[in-house]
This record gives C-alpha cells, sequence and structure tokens, in this order.
C-alpha cells in the first residue's frame, strides 16, 4: 500500500509540474526602434517592419511588443533615448541611420542591434567586416558608391548643360569623409565640377542653398543624412526658391514637394530587418550574422516639381522613373 502511495504522489506531482510548465506565459520579445526623425516621418519603414515579423510568426501583443524613441531631429538627443532603451532591457534595437546605429552601439555592447539602412559600418567601427560582423551589430546596409553615380546620371540626363554640381553633406555624419571622397570620384569622372555644401543643423540649410546659388551650381545632390531626413519640407522649400535641380536619397522629399530622388526602398529595408530580428530570436548572434546590401532601389521624379522651377524633365529621363507624380 505504501509504495502504491508513493506511485500516486509522484504521478500527481509530475502532472502537476507538466501543468505548472504549460501555464507559464511564452517568451515576449520586447523591440526597441530608435529613430532619428518623429512618427510620422518613420511610418514608411514602421508597417513594413510589422509586416516583415509577422510573415515571420510573431504578433504583436502576443510574443512581440514595440518599443519607440523619436528623437524628432534633434540628434543630440539620441544617445539618451538609446540609453532609455538599453535600460528597459529591450531584445534587440532596430536602428535605421549611421547616426542613430553610432548612438545605439555607444549606448551598448551586449544588446543585439539590427541595422535598417545604414552606410560607412566599417568607417564608424560599428563592425569588422560586412562577412564577419564581430560584434553585436548586423543588419542592412545602405550607402553603394553605385549609387552616387546613378544619381550623376540621371541629374545630366535631366539638366544636360549642367558642369557644376554642388553636394549638400553633414560633416558630423560618420563615415563622412569616405563617402564625400566617393563623390568626388563619381564627379570628376563625369567631367564635372563639384561644389562642397556642409550643413550641421537646420539653421545652416538656408545658407548652403545660397551658396550653391553665389557660386553657380547648376544641380544640388543631397547627401544621405538623418539631419536631411529629419526636415525634409524646409530643403524641398529652398531648393524651390533657389530654382536649383535637387536630387534626393528619399522618396519622402518628392513627396514633399522634391524634384527627384534615387535611392533604396525604405520599405525592403525594414522587410529585409524583420528577417534579422527573427534570427536573434532565434538564438544566432549578431557577430555570426553577415550584412547584405539593399535589394531594391527607387527612382522618383516631381513634374509639378519640375514646372516650378522651369525645368521640363527629358522623356528618356521620366521613362526609367518607377513612380511619377503629377
Amino acid at each position: 500500500m505504501r509504495t502504491i502511495r508513493l506511485f500516486i504522489v509522484a504521478a500527481v506531482m509530475v502532472a502537476c509540474a507538466h501543468a505548472a510548465q504549460a501555464q507559464q506565459p511564452a517568451k515576449v520579445w520586447k523591440i526597441g526602434v530608435l529613430v532619428s526623425s518623429t512618427a510620422a516621418l518613420n511610418a514608411s519603414r514602421d508597417e513594413p517592419l510589422r509586416q516583415g515579423l509577422r510573415d515571420l510568426g510573431h504578433v504583436e501583443g502576443k510574443n512581440i511588443v514595440f518599443e519607440y524613441r523619436y528623437a524628432e531631429g534633434k540628434l543630440e538627443r539620441l544617445p539618451a533615448l538609446a540609453a532609455e532603451l538599453v535600460n528597459m532591457k529591450v531584445d534587440v534595437i532596430v536602428a535605421g541611420g549611421s547616426r542613430v546605429a553610432v548612438a545605439a552601439r555607444e549606448a551598448t555592447s551586449t544588446i543585439p542591434i539590427v541595422v535598417s539602412g545604414v552606410g560607412s559600418l566599417a568607417e564608424a567601427g560599428l563592425v569588422r567586416t560586412f562577412s564577419n560582423p564581430g560584434g553585436n551589430v548586423t543588419g542592412v546596409s545602405r550607402v553603394s558608391p553605385d549609387f552616387f553615380g546613378k544619381r550623376l546620371e540621371l541629374l545630366r540626363e535631366t539638366v544636360p548643360k549642367a558642369s557644376r554640381v554642388a553636394a549638400l553633406g553633414n560633416p558630423d555624419t560618420p563615415g563622412y569623409d569616405a563617402r564625400l571622397k566617393d563623390f568626388d570620384l563619381s564627379v570628376r569622372a563625369v567631367g564635372l565640377t563639384l561644389q562642397h555644401l556642409r550643413a550641421k543643423s537646420p539653421n545652416d540649410f538656408e545658407s548652403a542653398f545660397k551658396a550653391a546659388a553665389k557660386e553657380r551650381a547648376d544641380a544640388v545632390v543631397v547627401m544621405p543624412d538623418a539631419l536631411f531626413h529629419s526636415f525634409p519640407a524646409q530643403l524641398v522649400e529652398l531648393a524651390s526658391k533657389s530654382k536649383l535641380p535637387v536630387i534626393y536619397d528619399r522618396t519622402d522629399f518628392v513627396e514633399a514637394g522634391g524634384l527627384m530622388s534615387y535611392g533604396v526602398s525604405l520599405a525592403d529595408l525594414s522587410r529585409q530587418s524583420a528577417w534579422y530580428v527573427d534570427q536573434i530570436f532565434k538564438g544566432s548572434k549578431p557577430a555570426d550574422l553577415p550584412l547584405v546590401e539593399p535589394i531594391k532601389s527607387q527612382f522618383v521624379v516631381n513634374l509639378k516639381a519640375a514646372e516650378q522651377i522651369g525645368l521640363t524633365i527629358p522623356s528618356k529621363v521620366l521613362v526609367k522613373a518607377d513612380k511619377v507624380i503629377k
């Protein structure tokens, strides 16, 4: 009888243990998203990230939650916002842009960081190499020298008589000197003269465009930077007032009234980033996940903006556009 009682007690204990395990809630992953601009400007990236994670079996509110931090164009706030996410003990941080990625990396060397469209990763000390990141940063890169060449090609076809091109950049951007060198080589390769325009804050935008007009630049290329991405409307307005053809790296500028843009698809960047987040949840280490280049690019033209500066877009340029805003 004693043996039977012991067996029954043991069976009950095992059953209770199994029941307790079954009642334990599933892991809810906390995803921190660090953004240099506003919620409105980041909307084109948010939903593709969510959809990418849904496609991989993750359900918001069930096994994943998001924590967003927006710098709203005040880039000096990025370190503090990154620290907030670290203190919340998020499981991964998604960062778009070099300045954002650097702020996240300076805040933590242990929490995985998935970059969503970041250039100059090696120059900024964020990764060892693309194939062997070696730290807590991985994801999707963004800047390729070919993009500079393509933007120049589109500008030359749009403004055939152009001989002098101005490049608007932010010297505070990680890897700025390397990017400018690549762009300078691209400009010289096609026989154009390059003018450097610098802006470290929105207060510098107007003087930069005045300098372009004073030096008689025929067109302007806005280089990728978190500062510029945070104030598309202001840049577009100044470009219109200066009557200068300007090409940007994001469709946000064209949708805000800018002339044209050529660059990677932000939605595609986010969808690719979702895969990295999923792999980290499954146990992969960022150090072992090679970085990739963006898959899709977009060329968008705004005919209304062209009309405002008295420019006719050649038909051979329009046929190349993925989207034409009329």
